[in-house]
């Protein structure tokens, strides 16, 4: 599968009460559950660990994007791990990247992943229905959200006279026997198009599903490189690598460390635009399957250099309460070269003939070295070219090491019964009970 597209530095994680023997002690527990990370991938029990080698799914994702390649713009509705993986696939290729993003050639791509009243309802009166296409995603086809929105777009649909066949698409689970799809009733009852949402693969993990690859494509985000780069890291587990040679595993025991040594947040601090859809969904994965019993940490998304403006000066000279992460691509000599004359006329000649990159890349560097001087524990993630391989095997690490963090903080991952608890009071009160 190849060689990790990146490099994992832990070397100035040793600070304040983080030490260095616990973290090591907690790396040889994760023996067991490594080895039942290989024994899943066997009896393919695990279904997120075998998507790295699959293809037999990629032609009906491809024969998708083909229809929706015609629209001016692609609608996805779903909430949670039902659009932020698909996002953070999708801003590799330009989508929600400032700027940029508008610029875009067609078709534009829209996530309504937050339930708003007044903003679905101008969305809708104002995008052009007749070229637009939708996405309706939710495993289980019963997300309030989702429903909610689709119900809503079929309305738009037909108070301008089109037909929802031509103009609406759906990922979900098969209806099962006895079972109960919402989803798929709706979109069943006006004959659209509906792809399976993949039945082993729970909703915080399945950005390398179709749910994500589909906009990934759109994007022009290769999608066979995600797998292949997702497979580069479960390579050393599959190989019975040591604890220590596993990324994945060195993180886990290093953020649970951390946790143990009273330290209640995890900052994941990115530099780049083109990462601040991946701090997002890492927030989800991380906070959603291991806040449970009074365990995990609290998960910090931040994005570079415009948090150093907003946060810094909170993290340098605040409570010390965080375990910190950096990653950043290598951006030297990237970018816009800057005009020596325009920047001694600015009063920064210092930046003449360098690039914007070069100033990003020395911006990174000196964050962290601030952190470490002030001793704050400290691992940097250095990506050695953010494309669509790096971007897989960042993602593959974090669903990783989420997972081998739940066996030491003895959790189960998968399951979020305090969401569940949530979603069936929401239906409650708007039924008018209680």
């Amino acid at each position: 599968m190849g060689t990790l597209p990146f490099v994992q530095d832990v070397s100035r994680a040793f600070a304040g009460n983080i030490v260095r023997g616990r973290f090591e002690e907690n790396l040889q527990r994760l023996v067991p559950a490594l080895a039942s990370l290989r024994d899943a991938y066997e009896k393919k029990t695990l279904a997120h660990l075998r998507l790295p080698e699959r293809t037999e799914d990629l032609a009906a994702i491809k024969a998708l994007a083909e229809k929706l390649r015609g629209a001016t713009d692609v609608v996805f509705l779903g909430t949670g791990g039902s659009s932020l993986g698909g996002q953070t696939l999708a801003q590799l290729g330009g989508y929600n990247v400032p700027g940029v993003g508008d610029l875009r050639r067609m078709p534009k791509l829209h996530f309504l992943d937050n339930l708003d009243p007044l903003s679905l309802e101008e969305f809708l009166s104002e995008l052009p229905l007749q070229a637009a296409r939708f996405v309706a995603i939710s495993k289980s086809g019963g997300t309030g959200e989702t429903l909610v929105q689709t119900i809503a777009a079929i309305g738009a649909l037909e108070k301008s006279g089109l037909g929802a066949a031509k103009h609406l698409f759906g990922i979900s689970e098969p209806l099962k026997p006895g079972g109960k799809n919402g989803l798929r009733a709706l979109l069943g009852k006006y004959g659209c198009e509906v792809l399976d949402h993949d039945t082993g693969v729970g909703g915080r993990f399945i950005a390398l599903t179709n749910v994500g690859l589909l906009p990934a494509l759109l994007a022009d985000v290769d999608i066979l490189a995600l797998r292949k780069g997702a497979g580069a890291v479960l390579a050393p587990i599959l190989s019975n690598a040591k604890p220590e040679d596993v990324a994945p595993a060195v993180g886990a025991a290093l953020s649970v460390t951390a946790s143990e040594a009273g330290l209640p947040m995890s900052v994941l601090l990115a530099y780049g635009d083109r990462f601040e859809r991946m701090t997002r969904w890492w927030m989800q994965l991380w906070g959603e399957s291991l806040g449970k019993d009074g365990k995990g940490s609290t998960p910090l998304a931040s994005i570079g250099p415009v948090d150093q403006h907003s946060q810094l000066q909170l993290w340098l000279a605040g409570p010390h309460d965080k375990f910190f992460t950096i990653i950043s691509s290598d951006t030297k000599t990237r970018g816009t070269r800057l005009d020596p004359k325009l920047s001694e006329l600015s009063g920064e000649p210092g930046f003449g003939a360098h690039t914007v990159g070069d100033l990003v890349a020395a911006q990174a560097r000196a964050t962290g070295d601030t952190l470490a001087k002030h001793l704050l524990p400290l691992r940097t993630i250095t990506v050695k070219e953010l494309d669509a391989f790096a971007l897989g095997a960042l993602l593959m690490h974090f669903m990783l090491e989420t997972i081998l963090a739940a066996s030491l903080f003895g959790v189960d991952p998968y399951d979020q019964p305090a969401v569940e608890e949530g979603k069936i009071l929401a239906k409650k009160y708007l039924a008018g009970e209680g």
